[in-house]
């Protein structure tokens, strides 16, 4: 009897454990934020907050609470040190997003230019390439690190599992690639340092064909700089 109790324990404390390392279910609708209170009338407010923010009182919420013309049909600067550019909606850019635990991307690639390995902490991409050519892939986080690689064209999509470390690289040398992402949360991005892949790696994302023809799907060339993708900042 006494081992039937331990075992009937053990179980729902395994199952209690499960539970607790999910995210939780939002427990409103929404949550619209007020990042800057004093602009705010207190009648718009609430007492509840959310992840330290204050939610907007629901009878003051309207339809431009969960809309932002962001514009992202038009092209961003490409000019940086990789050759990409990043422009983020998240709750920080769009309130309405707080709590619904997804954001969007548009990420603009130079010729040759690429979105360096970077990872985001418990969260989840899927990307569709919009026009161009993408090289991406991710890494897996066993002791094998096997590499997942695939040349996108426009139309494709590929998802990059939580957590993992991941890449995007146009490889194409006289034409811009677009492609837009949706990202399983925002829970910030992570640049990795290329020392920290190993030799293997370390040359199926930096030796790119930088100076070379795209040609059969094989990757030659020089070596790619690394560094940081520009982020294009909207207004609120």
């Amino acid at each position: 009897m006494a081992t039937s109790y331990f075992l009937i324990v053990v179980f729902l404390a395994l199952a209690s454990s499960q539970a607790i390392a999910s995210d939780p279910s939002p427990q409103q609708d929404f949550c619209f934020l007020i990042q800057f209170i004093n602009f705010v009338s207190s009648s718009s407010m609430r007492t509840v907050k959310v992840n330290g923010f204050i939610c907007k009182d629901p009878r003051h919420v309207t339809a431009d609470d969960f809309f932002k013309a962001a514009d992202l049909d038009k092209p961003r600067n490409t000019k940086g040190k990789v050759g990409s550019n990043v422009t983020l909606i998240s709750a920080m850019q769009l309130a309405g997003l707080s709590t619904l635990g997804i954001s969007l991307a548009r990420i603009d690639f130079a010729p040759l230019g690429e979105n360096p390995p970077h990872t985001h902490p418990r969260a989840t991409e899927i990307l569709t390439v919009l026009e161009g050519t993408l090289y991406v892939g991710f890494v897996t986080s066993n002791l094998n690190n096997t590499l997942f690689a695939k040349v996108l064209n426009k139309g494709y999509v590929f998802v990059f599992p939580k957590e993992l470390i991941h890449f995007q690289f146009n490889p194409v040398h006289d034409k811009p690639a677009v492609a837009l992402a949706a990202v399983a949360k925002t829970l910030g991005l992570l640049p990795l340092p290329i020392q920290s892949l190993d030799q293997s790696h370390q040359s199926l994302m930096m030796f790119w064909p930088r100076h070379s023809k795209w040609r059969r799907g094989q990757l030659s060339g020089s070596r790619l700089n690394s560094g940081r993708t520009t982020t294009t900042e909207l207004s609120n």
